[in-house]
């Protein structure tokens, strides 16, 4: 059996969910293989020889080992310009190397202008004509030498975001032509939000063996005629190029739930999939997470959980697992306790995720976000005392909102300016099989039968471009918001911020350490 996580996403880390399934696939004595595709086909791209003759292409070609370099140890992580130049350079490299294959590549980006990734037709394009595929003399290369080296009876897609739709169908494809009895499995998040949408019909028959949604343990292993033994396994990376990925080293993604323990948010895609909350024991994650850290020895470990539960919190708190972490975080009473926070902190959190949303007392409640503004400006208060940096995410365009509510969240950001470190500002999206959606007047978002989002008239008109509008001439250009977004590190954004952070307290503890030896 073959694991195949293929591109575009960030190569910044491992993907999480197929260590989940090899931790299974351990457990049974099952061999098996795993392919990170997206890295390797990312690295082989920017290592290609430069067609392009313009000086600019030509610099970043030359520069590219240096820049690799910088982001794979501390020194870009200083705030003084080298960040930004060297994920522009790389982007560039990707950019041209895709140019002739009319694709837009980036790091974390794969657009091409004939083929929409929410357009079935399309995908099977891209299986019928994988030669097409800028990512092509490397996958045809590397799929032949595992076939003949592993021989597998399954090879399985782990799809999780749109910006691997496409490659995916052309590894798909390419397989398909030099293997045609092999049995194909398509999995992953991508493929969850397609099946469980209502009145679901697979268009990929002939193609695609078989497509899972949610959990792939119980699926795969019937696919290759076991029984899956039901019960908690702990992740395996070792498969996987932990040193390879761009960072100054290993992160550790860990799932401690699947679904959202809140789970009562207006408009969220978990409420319109009907993705139940199944947490793992508090006791289970612990013992995971000291164990992980001791064989990985990740730089950072990135908590995955749509958001952290308090109780795990407080276990973390209690047992810290022995090295930095991030991840989401609901704003609860937990946060508005100054102590609670001073534990955090001491267990290694370094940044929270939090989902403000709005400014706007009003529009939290029509959302049921379940949370005050004063308890969001307390617990940014407590958290910035603590010394944990705060990535807060701000929505513009949901129903209840119009410019008044989004000058109110304006308002709110300028006052707590000082205890947000990272802004990420987003323009609502409609879930198209939501029970919100079916009250409005909707038309197509992406078009194309696959689609998961829609468009719709906003009740108080203030449509797409007005917010746009709005944020770039009002919130973006206020003078205490302009240096908060410019800390936002590109591309990578919130998996490279915590970077910034621990560097930030490295620096600060080496200068009060030589104050001190003064």
């Amino acid at each position: 059996m073959i694991l195949i996580y293929p591109p575009v996403a960030k190569p910044c880390e491992p993907p999480a969910g197929i260590p989940k399934l090899c931790g299974a696939l351990n457990h049974q004595g099952i061999k098996y293989r795993v392919l990170d595709a997206n890295l390797e086909g990312l690295l082989g791209l920017l290592n290609t020889p430069a067609a392009s003759s313009d000086t600019w292409t030509r610099r970043a070609s030359r520069h590219l080992t240096r820049h690799l370099g910088l982001l794979k140890g501390w020194e870009a992580y200083r705030d003084d310009g080298r960040y930004p130049r060297a994920i522009t350079d790389m982007n560039r490299l990707l950019e041209m190397a895709a140019n002739v294959n009319r694709v837009r590549l980036g790091l974390a980006n794969y657009e091409h202008q004939d083929l929409s990734p929410t357009r079935s037709a399309d995908l099977f394009r891209a299986a019928e004509n994988p030669e097409d595929n800028p990512f092509y003399p490397y996958f045809r290369k590397r799929l032949a030498e595992l076939l003949k080296m592993e021989q597998p009876s399954v090879i399985g897609f782990s799809l999780n975001y749109l910006s691997q739709a496409l490659c995916t169908f052309a590894m798909i494809g390419f397989l398909k032509q030099v293997c045609p009895g092999i049995k194909l499995v398509l999995g992953g998040g991508l493929v969850t939000s397609w099946m469980r949408r209502p009145h679901w019909k697979n268009p990929f028959g002939g193609l695609i063996d078989h497509l899972v949604a949610g959990p792939g343990e119980t699926p795969l292993f019937s696919f290759i005629g076991m029984k899956f033994e039901k019960g908690h396994y702990r992740p395996d990376y070792d498969s996987l190029p932990m040193r390879d990925y761009i960072a100054p080293g290993p992160i550790l993604p860990y799932s401690a739930s699947s679904g959202c323990y809140w789970n009562r948010c207006s408009f969220c895609p978990e409420r319109a999939e009907a993705n139940p909350y199944v947490p793992i024991p508090t006791d289970k994650v612990i013992h995971d997470l000291l164990h992980l850290v001791d064989t990985q020895k990740p730089v950072l470990i990135h908590l995955l959980d749509n958001a952290i539960s308090p109780s795990l919190m407080e276990a973390i708190s209690e047992h810290p697992p022995g090295g930095p972490w991030y991840g989401f975080a609901r704003i609860t009473r937990h946060l508005n306790d100054p102590d609670f926070c001073l534990a955090l902190k001491r267990s290694g959190c370094v940044m929270l995720k939090l989902g403000v949303e709005s400014g706007d007392q009003g529009v939290l409640d029509d959302l049921q976000k379940g949370i005050h503004l004063e308890e969001v400006s307390s617990a940014l208060k407590n958290l910035n005392k603590a010394g944990i940096a705060t990535y807060v995410y701000l929505l513009f365009g949901t129903p209840p909102g119009s410019l008044i509510e989004a000058r109110r969240t304006l308002e709110f950001t300028v006052k707590h300016h000082d205890c947000i470190d990272f802004l990420n500002l987003a323009i609502f999206n409609m879930p198209i099989y939501g029970p919100e959606a079916q009250q409005m007047e909707t038309k197509p978002f992406y078009q194309g039968d696959l689609s998961l989002y829609t468009r719709f008239d906003h009740p108080k008109g203030w449509n797409r471009s007005l917010i746009r509008q709005f944020l770039d001439k009002e919130f973006k250009r206020h003078p205490a918001i302009a240096p908060i977004l410019r800390r936002d590190p590109p591309v990578f954004t919130s998996n490279h911020a915590p970077f910034f952070v621990i560097e930030s307290e490295l620096r600060q503890r080496s200068r009060r350490s030589r104050r001190n030896e003064r």
